[in-house]
């Protein structure tokens, strides 16, 4: 069910005239490559069982199955949030409670005042747009707008009077509340846990990129091959004292993911202390030049982590230089965020890319011509269920056109399979009211188990419980299910791709060019404060965090735009040198960062 985020690789070719060469880079064997999964996938598996047994259980109770597709709108928002810190979870998990209502309230409505196909299918097709806009936009994270699209396609297509939809939209929201309650509870047994794992992730990261300069430990240097649609664009060889731009990256953006969420994370406790020291230490290892040795020493970085992501205390590392400076930086950069300007500078961001002349305009347009397209033709065609093309359609649209084409073969192979698992498990689910709600129970556990090592082993178990769904209305004729089903996946998935290729995404490149331009200016920043003696510490390191922070935004605008079809070619060679002089100039602050400080050390809770 969730959107598992994949790195894309890079075709080799991106000039129009050339595209049997950026053809030949969409290989099957890799969009279809299982990976390891997620070292959170228990979390989102079990909150979405729990927040669903409850309500499920409860109509059964009462003798209302008819009514699990209005409290499963709300049950599923427990799906979101698991990877922010619990302050800002509570209210990016609120919103989405209230997003999932307001477009199952437009469902709603429509499907109460007309009963035209046309008229359906155009709202659901501009519902996926805007979703799938609003669910970039915020980056509120896996699944996406997948479910919102889901949710809001069904309702338009079932029976719904004026008068029901209060209380329809009501049960929507008490799920949502108990999914809510549901996300949150992790905070009552372990407060700063997604602060842990965000710096336990950048230790990890930072472990890599130093173990890279380490000959003697060639092997943690390469980890083995990740989830991604290409091979890495990285050089596959490097010298000791250079850890390659693979590593690079993946370092700076891990500290600065742990950055962001400690940031997040509301007032300082004694544990966030420790993690931000901890943070400390793995940017050091991360921008630090020469040998890793001391506390940036590998084996260090890595038990640390470990510790950081056990249940344990935090471990409590010596100062680095410049610890309580960098500290009091962090203090008063999260109270500029917190107050009143910063929160307007945050809502300003927002609607800048929510703007005329945002990069996300040609996805949003993608998806409202490629539902729109799936849906009329499925509706030519006498299927009976439009809203399943429109859904798989919609499921498409990833950051590019060479991710939307692995998620075109991963959720075809999925459903296809997962028709099969349906056909087998429908005679158990029809064995009772109960059977049939364990079976679904069964299958949203399994799909979150299984979406994180690839989107299409998940959708092998997506497929049967949206199924299963429809049984609660009444049992249907199993063969008719099926086929509708396939049908319906195959001019979704035809229909959706075709529109991502027709529709181009020229402002990517643009993005790339603008990205370029913020990193030569936030470099400049920090070169000018490492070279003033009279700058203030805070400064050098808010201008460094400023430098990893365009980094991290300009490699994710490069290989956005080098998955892109119909472009201009992208500045390879000014990308490439903006991220070596700005790793360089990563590499000067380390020794620049200002005298050691040894702060009063704080305990671990």
């Amino acid at each position: 069910m969730s959107d598992t985020p994949v790195r894309p690789g890079r075709p080799s070719v991106r000039k129009l005239p050339q595209l049997p060469s950026a053809v030949r880079g969409l290989a099957p064997a890799s969009a279809l490559r299982l990976s390891r999964p997620s070292d959170t996938w228990f979390k989102p598996a079990l909150s979405v069982v729990v927040a669903s047994a409850v309500p499920h259980l409860t109509l059964l109770a009462v003798d209302r199955l008819d009514l699990i597709v209005y409290t499963m709108a709300g049950s599923l928002c427990a799906l979101y949030g698991h990877g922010l810190p619990y302050a800002r979870r509570a209210r990016a998990v609120a919103g989405v409670v209230l997003g999932m209502a307001a477009g199952l309230a437009v469902s709603l409505v429509t499907a109460s005042l007309t009963g035209s196909t046309a008229v359906l299918i155009a709202v659901g097709a501009l519902l996926a747009a805007v979703q799938k806009v609003l669910c970039d936009a915020t980056r509120i994270g896996p699944p996406g707008h997948v479910i919102f699209t889901f949710v809001s396609s069904a309702a338009l297509f079932a029976p719904q009077r004026l008068g029901q939809i209060p209380g329809h939209l009501a049960l929507t929201l008490g799920a949502g509340a108990f999914a809510w309650l549901v996300a949150l509870a992790p905070a009552l047994v372990r407060r700063e846990g997604p602060e842990r794992r965000a710096v336990a992730r950048a230790l990890e990261a930072a472990a890599v990129c130093a173990a890279a300069r380490d000959p003697r430990d060639r092997s943690a240097a390469n980890p083995g091959p990740r989830n991604r649609d290409a091979a890495d664009p990285g050089p596959r060889h490097h010298n000791a004292a250079d850890p390659g731009p693979r590593h690079r990256n993946a370092a700076a953006a891990a500290v600065h993911a742990a950055w962001q969420c400690l940031l997040a994370s509301g007032r300082p406790t004694p544990v966030r202390r420790s993690l931000e020291r901890l943070v400390v230490h793995a940017e050091e290892a991360f921008v630090a030049p020469g040998p890793a040795t001391g506390a940036a020493h590998p084996e260090r970085l890595r038990a640390w982590a470990a510790m950081t992501r056990g249940r344990g205390p935090v471990p409590t590392p010596p100062p680095a230089p410049g610890t309580a400076d960098e500290l009091y930086g962090i203090d008063a950069e999260r109270a500029v965020l917190r107050a009143r300007e910063g929160r307007r500078a945050a809502r300003r961001a927002l609607l800048r890319r929510l703007g005329p002349g945002s990069p996300l305009l040609p996805v949003a347009v993608r998806t409202l011509i490629g539902c729109a397209l799936a849906g009329y033709l499925c509706a030519a065609l006498g299927f009976g269920r439009p809203y399943w093309a429109i859904v798989t359609a919609a499921s498409l649209y990833q950051a590019n056109i060479t991710l939307s084409w692995n998620r075109t073969l991963q959720r075809t192979l999925g459903n296809l399979l997962g028709v099969l698992v349906f056909a087998a498990v429908l005679p158990v689910s029809r064995i009772s009211p109960l059977a049939l709600v364990c079976c679904c129970l069964f299958f949203g556990f399994a799909a979150e188990a299984l979406i994180t090592r690839n989107y299409w082993l998940g959708s092998v178990a997506v497929t049967p419980m949206a199924l299963l769904v429809l049984e609660f209305g009444g049992a249907h004729p199993a063969g008719e299910l099926i086929g509708d089903r396939v049908l319906d996946t195959v001019l979704g998935a035809a229909t959706g791709f075709l529109a991502a290729t027709l529709v181009t995404n020229r402002r990517a490149t643009g993005r790339v060019e603008q990205a370029l331009d913020a990193t030569d200016r936030a470099r400049a920043a920090a070169e000018r404060t490492v070279a003033d003696p009279a700058a203030a510490p805070t400064e050098r390191d808010r201008t460094r965090r400023a430098l990893t922070a365009s980094l991290v935004e300009l490699r994710e605008a490069g290989d956005t735009a080098a998955g892109e079809w119909w472009q201009r070619a992208l500045p390879e060679q000014r990308l490439l040198a903006a991220e070596r002089a700005g790793h360089r100039t990563l590499a000067a602050t380390a020794p620049r960062r200002g005298p050691a400080a040894h702060a009063p050390s704080i305990g671990a809770e």
